[in-house]
């Protein structure tokens, strides 16, 4: 595939209405890499069409615990809050990815609540990320555990040859899919009923994120006891660092950064 030059969209912009790169940035066709995140500046120009530029490998996982803050998420029965549950989950998916020798960046620690823009910026600033984001759903058959990856996005450009900021996701959806059934077939053999390919939805973390993404939701808040949910954070936490760990070698990310892989 063509490389791609990369500039910053805000995403308060139209889909026509794009930051003009630097002076001196190529001007071949770009992918929005993302607004400003708490943890840094995501975005930069990139290397003109057809000039070689050096690879690396997966290397980070930046994991989202959805929620927080005055945002609980979904809710169960005895005071079973999702947002509180994730970070209990997160811990010991970091744990595992760090076994797996990841870096894991997280989009929260607290009980903060980061935008949509922010989590995904956080996730467009690193170099050689997937994204995970995880949820706990108020539905669905208690016990199991299902991954998605974004339902099917356009790559429009503009007339500047823009991707605007709520599709960068697109040009990441078969390499998201290609993590998502990775990680899915990993979860499925321990959480019986779990489906075996990952399922596909419209999932606003992962619309915005430049790069490989995928969201994990665990059935469900409504269970009588919460242990029901704690006993699974173990075998989430290792089916999603195995299947970060076998999707590695798929990712292989150009070191110039704003590079499509």
């Amino acid at each position: 595939m063509a490389l791609l030059a990369a500039v910053m969209i805000s995403p308060s912009q139209t889909s026509t209405q794009t930051q003009q790169p630097s002076a001196g940035a190529p001007t071949a066709p770009a992918i929005a890499a993302g607004p400003s995140a708490q943890s840094g500046v995501a975005g930069a120009a990139a290397s003109p069409v057809g000039t070689p530029s050096p690879q690396t490998g997966l290397n980070v996982v930046v994991l989202d615990p959805a929620h927080g803050g005055t945002d609980p998420g979904a809710r169960g029965t005895g005071g079973i809050r999702e947002s509180e549950i994730l970070l209990d989950f997160a811990m010991q998916v970091r744990r595992a990815l760090e076994l797996q020798g990841f870096q894991v960046v997280q989009t929260r620690q607290g009980n903060e609540n980061p935008s949509f823009d922010d989590r995904s910026a956080t996730a467009n600033a690193q170099r050689g990320a997937v994204f995970v984001t995880l949820h706990i759903s108020s539905t669905g058959l208690q016990g199991t555990a299902r991954v998605y990856v974004n339902t099917d996005l356009a790559p429009v450009a503009d007339s500047n040859g823009l991707i605007p900021w709520d599709r960068a996701q697109a040009p990441f959806l078969g390499l998201s899919r290609t993590f998502g059934d990775l990680v899915q077939g990993f979860l499925a053999p321990r959480f019986k009923g779990s489906p075996e390919t990952a399922q596909t939805a419209s999932v606003r973390q992962l619309r915005t994120t430049a790069a490989p993404a995928i969201a994990v939701e665990i059935s469900s808040v409504t269970v009588e006891d919460r242990a029901d949910l704690d006993r699974m954070a173990p075998g989430v936490a290792d089916a999603i660092a195995r299947g970060a760990a076998a999707f590695r070698p798929s990712y292989v990310v150009p070191t110039t950064r704003g590079a499509l892989p």
